[in-house]
């Protein structure tokens, strides 16, 4: 169910109205058929999110296609003209270098980068972020970008929820129980769910769930008995808060899993490149 301002939105009626992609199009009709509500304070909150999940699948296939490695973290590289490699093998924005500049170079330039799954996933979502919020917006939130394992910046909001819809852009994971602890970088395999029944999992590549699984199962103990499987969880950005600094609304946004409802009221304003947030 999805509900604008409070009231049950007629999907129908919705999809005439909106010229909406088909990947905007299938989400839309997810979200109207389940049980769970998705409230928006208004329909640039909704459209907000149809459009970043579009970017953040665009940058998963995007990310498949741009040569970067797949390494362990004593292994991880990263363009030093954008990147500080740290000792624990994470990458530091330069300070003289923009957080936009630095995640576009990554897509630009795979061949310098090699990085983990839980990496892979974070430079996604930031990704689909900074191709809807734009540079300025994108810089000021993120400024000190920091790029390592399943870290993130606060300002991305993402959580988790165990009652959910599998909707694109979403993020799963598949674990494995038994992983042979000489290859514990197989121990699983973040996707993103790319919304045509395939997903995205950096150093597996794009394909179905249990060729993901297949895959993992490859890196187990030997004499293994128990398969990779699918954790029956998804993890999120926070649509509605990362929405709030572009429409410039007060805002009532979602918090935390199974979209429970926490009230908080936002004024976001941008002045050049920095965003001032007034609760």
């Amino acid at each position: 169910m999805i509900q604008i301002a409070e009231s049950t939105i007629d999907v129908h009626s919705l999809l005439t109205q909106w010229p909406l992609n088909r990947l905007q199009n299938q989400i839309v009709r997810k979200m109207a058929a389940s049980s769970i509500i998705y409230q928006y304070v208004s329909s640039q909150h909704l459209m907000f999110e149809l459009r970043t999940r579009g970017y953040i699948v665009e940058a998963a296939r995007a990310l498949e296609k741009s040569n970067v490695g797949f390494a362990d973290f004593k292994n991880a590289r990263c363009n030093p003209e954008f990147w500080r490699l740290t000792e624990e093998g994470g990458f530091q924005i330069r300070e003289e270098v923009s957080p936009a500049s630095g995640i576009r170079d990554i897509f630009h330039h795979g061949e310098r980068y090699a990085f983990e799954c839980a990496t892979a996933i974070v430079i996604v979502l930031y990704k689909g972020v900074l191709d809807e919020l734009g540079d300025n917006v994108f810089n000021s939130l993120f400024a000190g970008l920091y790029l390592w394992d399943g870290n993130y910046d606060r300002d991305l909001g993402l959580h988790k929820s165990y009652e959910f819809d599998e909707l694109a852009g979403d993020i799963l994971y598949v674990k494995n129980p038994q992983v042979d602890p000489e290859q514990i970088e197989w121990q699983g395999e973040n996707l993103v769910v790319l919304g045509d029944g395939n997903y995205y999992g950096h150093g597996i590549g794009i394909g179905t769930v249990q060729h993901m699984i297949t895959e993992l199962n490859r890196h187990r103990v030997p004499n293994a008995v128990q398969s990779a499987y699918l954790v029956e969880e998804v993890l999120r950005p926070n649509f509605q808060q990362l929405s709030s600094y572009v429409t410039g609304q007060r805002a009532h946004f979602i918090l935390g899993p199974n979209h429970q409802v926490v009230w908080k009221e936002l004024l976001v304003a941008q002045i050049g490149s920095h965003v001032f947030i007034y609760a």
